[in-house]
């Protein structure tokens, strides 16, 4: 993100509108840059003003908050998202389209403030670049990755990444409360990891078992898994039915 965060409010209340760009305006940090009463409009601006974070209602004319990140999956700019609505029942799917956040309706001033710090604690999380390109003896799982860091090297253990997540770029390893981002597919962790302790739940998202608290059914029959983190990552359906059959 740039030194002022760039805002943009879906939000078809007016009040709730006003409320959030008051708020926006209260911090220092964040520059407000449009506000969107539907959802085409919304996606329309996110494409044409690249804003960093979008604050967004699910419930909107036109189009859902939910069909406007869907829409944006494919897109090259991935602004982080902060769902603000009155309705619970969307959280799993908002998070499995890798929302930041979720407020729910009515919240507090110290809730926004406090998804906003999170935000703000992703983009600032280190870019690193690996330095040994995931290089193993043959058939030998990865144990260690060696990530640069603000002009340093330092290993990180395999067993430590909690799940691993990736984007049109690059793949996140959250580690201990901290997301360190590396310019690899996701694939190339794939071929490399121990397939007894880590899972490819979808496409983008691999996950440690040492790290998965549960696994509970969704109102879909697919299995959500809670991390130790709080993180809820959904499986898709091929993923949830192997994993059924290996439960005893």
């Amino acid at each position: 993100m740039t030194e002022l965060t760039k805002v943009l409010i879906a939000e078809d209340e007016p009040l709730a509108a006003e409320a959030l760009a008051d708020w926006v305006a209260q911090m220092p940090s964040l520059q407000l840059v449009a506000t969107c009463g539907d959802g085409a409009s919304a996606l329309a601006q996110i494409r044409a003003l690249r804003p960093d974070l979008v604050l967004m209602d699910i419930q909107m004319p036109v189009l859902t908050g939910l069909q406007v990140l869907q829409a944006l999956a494919g897109d090259a700019h991935q602004p982080s998202v902060i769902f603000t609505t009155a309705y619970d029942e969307h959280a799993l799917t908002a998070f499995e389209l890798h929302a930041v956040d979720y407020l729910l309706k009515p919240f507090t001033h110290e809730r926004f403030v406090e998804a906003i710090n999170h935000v703000q604690r992703e983009a600032q999380a280190p870019l690193a670049g690996t330095v040994d390109a995931l290089q193993t003896p043959d058939g030998a799982p990865l144990t260690r990755v060696l990530v640069r860091d603000q002009g340093r090297i330092f290993p990180i253990n395999v067993d430590a990444i909690e799940y691993l997540r990736s984007d049109t770029k690059y793949t996140a390893l959250a580690v201990k409360g901290k997301s360190y981002l590396v310019r690899l597919p996701i694939v190339t962790f794939e071929q490399k990891l121990d397939p007894a302790r880590f899972v490819k739940l979808h496409r983008s998202c691999i996950v440690n078992l040492d790290f998965v608290e549960s696994l509970t059914p969704d109102e879909n029959s697919q299995l959500v898994a809670r991390m130790t983190d709080g993180t809820l990552i959904t499986a898709n359906r091929d993923v949830s039915r192997k994993l059924r059959e290996q439960s005893i």
